[in-house]
């Protein structure tokens, strides 16, 4: 019998996943019952070394349903991955490597942080394009150093969101052929089935986008094993495999429900079902020889990557200084672009030779824009279009984009970009969240930063933006107030391994300012660009906003007030400095103001008052709209003084 081990297999995940939720009386147990026999298929396939995580090119696993947490646990320790079964009790626990959701970085062998549904799938588009990206790079006739498949399970929920349709189109554009969607189809959401809100032809939407699509039962072990081999070896397409199945097999009282979904079986139910299934009634029971069968893992994984490292000491370009070294080794030590003092220039403008000049000295930074790369001045000039070069169009995907980024930034080796206009930072804002909480290392150009956008109107003048994303955790934002700052920021957001990092510039030009000696603090997050003794006011600004403070801190000392300027390139940053260091930049007995075009709550942390904005914008010349909104050198001066 071809399949004869599988069905104890199967049962071992099925229930080990069961006790799991039942030891913490939380989670999920419905879809890691109803994947069990699929990711026990799926087990004989996957290249993938226990042993190293991180091995470059092991096949990537996503589980893009994250709730299904219990299946991922469950497996990475009948692999043999770096748990144990007191770790598995720990479900949902404090502190444990168990958590209720997969985090990148805190359990081996996680590939992604995944739970807000549908950026799974993203996810998983981006490890495959950095694949193929990387593969055109380090691979030769005859020699293939990134040859793995990237693997993808989701659920109704992933294809119903959005950013699933966004990124399968660009697979399906892009012919990423070593992408394997398993999409486990068991017609149950939290509030009953699927029809209820959702009837669509998922095939047909899938073959609309260019993918293979194959449907199976998701419990026959041959037709599993089939769809799977026939997914690995297709040569033009991403496969989609619609895998039905029922949530919750194998429970006596609950298969089938949507009450399966999202709470515990209860103990009764568990141990009735255990004993239909042949396993004895015992909390976290795992024969013995089906755990040995599972821990193959180890010994099998060993095998490819030993094949794999004697294929990279035989090719001689590849490391002791050859391109894969270089990728893994990029030297950081960049001669950034200065610019002249006095000069004007938009700080898009600026962004553009440093990012340029980034490109063209390391191998690994990448990226591209949705649709707008003209407009902010993101094109890498002469490197070529993905997947042989390094310019990414993204198509209008804000979401998605981010999310692929996500995954392509994780993958290994290399630092993607990407571009929109900050106001459309909004579409793309939840996966900025998932990057800072699972410490990934992207950039994210947002240009056309405030109401200096102009004609476009409030539609496209980002007010609320940098209050948002001040206020994610780990998330670095330079708004630099002229283009030496915006080299600086650049210099900065590299060396931030474990965090991503915004920059929000101008589509205006704005003058080269003379930063005086106090730039020296950059890193610090603020500096004092005008400074004065026992200033009687104190502007703190960032972006345009800076050189307006200037021309009003003049303005100010005519009339006898003595006023410093700080330049805040980056909140967050200034955010983190010690109490001594924010004191000698905002002294105790001063006036401090912030200025800025947005909405600023986040400044009265360190300000007396906020001079923002209390509207949307409007549509007009972004010189007529600075003096309608109060944003002139004469208006804010006034303003001062009535405060004082």
């Amino acid at each position: 019998m071809k399949y004869k081990y599988e069905s104890r297999m199967a049962d071992t995940i099925r229930f080990l996943s069961a006790d799991i939720v039942q030891k913490a009386n939380s989670g999920h147990p419905g879809a890691p019952m109803g994947l069990a026999d699929i990711v026990t298929i799926l087990s004989k396939h996957l290249k993938h070394n226990p042993r190293d995580p991180k091995w470059l090119n092991r096949d990537r696993l996503v589980f893009s349903g994250g709730h299904a947490s219990p299946l991922v646990y469950s497996l990475l320790y009948l692999w043999g991955y770096d748990l144990n079964l007191d770790d598995l009790k720990e479900f949902r626990q404090f502190g444990s490597k168990t958590p209720g959701h997969p985090e990148l970085g805190h359990t081996d062998g996680v590939e992604i942080t995944t739970g807000p549904l549908g950026q799974g799938v993203a996810n998983a588009v981006g490890f495959s394009m950095a694949s193929k990206y990387l593969a055109n790079q380090l691979n030769r006739e005859n020699a293939n150093i990134i040859d793995h498949k990237v693997y993808c399970l989701c659920g109704d929920g992933d294809l119903q969101e959005g950013i699933s349709y966004e990124a399968c189109s660009l697979a399906g554009h892009h012919e990423l052929n070593n992408l394997i969607l398993i999409y486990d189809s068991n017609k149950i959401t939290i509030e009953g089935e699927t029809d209820i809100a959702w009837s669509e032809n998922i095939r047909g939407r899938f073959q609309a986008q260019n993918w293979n699509v194959l449907e199976i039962d998701g419990h026959n072990f041959a037709e599993i094993d089939s769809a799977i081999e026939f997914a690995k070896t297709s040569s033009n397409k991403p496969t989609l495999i619609i895998a039905n199945t029922i949530i919750g097999k194998g429970s006596v009282s609950l298969a089938g429900s949507h009450e399966a979904h999202g709470s515990p079986l209860g103990a009764k139910d568990i141990s009735i079902s255990k004993e239909r299934a042949g396993l004895p009634n015992e909390a976290f029971y795992i024969p013995v020889d089906v755990l040995a069968r599972f821990r193959t893992a180890i010994e099998i994984g060993e095998l490819h990557q030993k094949s794999w490292n004697q294929l990279i000491r035989e090719l001689p370009y590849i490391e002791q200084g050859g391109i894969l070294e270089k990728f893994k080794n990029p030297d950081f030590n960049l001669n950034f672009p200065s610019f002249q003092v006095g000069s004007q220039i938009a700080t898009r403008d600026s962004n553009h030779k440093i990012i340029n000049l980034i490109a063209k000295s390391l191998p690994n930074f990448i990226g591209g824009s949705a649709d707008l790369a003209p407009s902010n001045k993101t094109e890498l000039v002469d490197m070529g279009d993905f997947p042989k070069g390094k310019n990414f169009h993204f198509g209008i995907r804000e979401f998605s984009m981010g999310a692929i980024n996500n995954g392509i930034a994780t993958y290994g080796l290399l630092m993607p970009f990407s571009a929109t206009f900050f106001v459309f930072s909004d579409y793309l804002k939840p996966a900025v969240r998932v990057a800072s909480l699972s410490q990934i290392q992207q950039f994210f150009i947002w240009t056309h930063d405030s109401i200096g956008v102009g004609e476009d109107g409030p539609t496209h003048q980002p007010i609320e933006q940098l209050t948002q994303f001040r206020a994610i955790p780990n998330f670095y934002l330079f708004r630099p107030a002229d283009a030496n700052e915006n080299s600086l920021s650049w210099k900065k957001a590299l060396s931030l391994k474990k965090s991503p990092s915004g920059f929000v510039l101008s589509r205006q030009k704005l003058p080269v300012l003379d930063s005086g000696s106090d730039i020296i603090n950059f890193d610090r997050g603020a500096y004092k660009i005008v400074d004065r003794e026992n200033p009687q006011v104190v502007i703190m600004a960032s972006g345009s906003e800076v050189s307006l403070s200037i021309e009003t801190s003049k303005i100010l000392e005519y009339k006898g007030i003595s006023t410093r300027v700080v330049s805040v390139p980056c909140y967050d940053l200034f955010a983190e400095q010690n109490r001594d260091y924010i004191n000698s930049i905002l002294p105790k007995n001063s006036l401090k103001i912030a200025v800025e075009l947005g909405r600023g709550f986040e400044w009265y942390r360190f300000a007396d008052e906020v001079i923002g904005m209390n509207s949307f914008g409007a549509s007009a010349p972004a010189e007529r709209l600075f003096v309608e909104f109060g944003f002139t050198a004469d208006q804010i001066s006034k303003k001062i003084e009535g405060l004082l």
